[in-house]
């Protein structure tokens, strides 16, 4: 008998949207306009935006680390993706 994976949690369900984003921007983009594609993707869908979805993607993308990265160091806003969400 088979398993029905888990439902992803909302933090990884934020950090598979910035994936998504910064794949769909060549690899990389600056935070804010990451944090604007991600809402526009969830207006996109019908899903709420939250007034602190900003502050929960930062918090995926720094949870999720083993897919994204700062390429130009610790206090850069310029994120990239490293490795897809599988």
């Amino acid at each position: 008998m088979s398993q029905t994976p888990a439902k992803p949690s909302f933090l990884e369900s934020i950090a598979r949207d910035v994936a998504m984003v910064l794949k769909s921007l060549g690899g990389s983009a600056h935070q804010d306009t990451v944090i604007d594609c991600v809402a526009a993707l969830h207006r996109t869908r019908g899903e709420p935006v939250a007034h602190d979805l900003g502050q929960a993607i930062v918090q995926a993308f720094e949870e999720f680390s083993e897919w994204f990265t700062r390429p130009f160091g610790d206090g850069s806003k310029r994120w990239a993706l490293i490795a897809e969400p599988t």
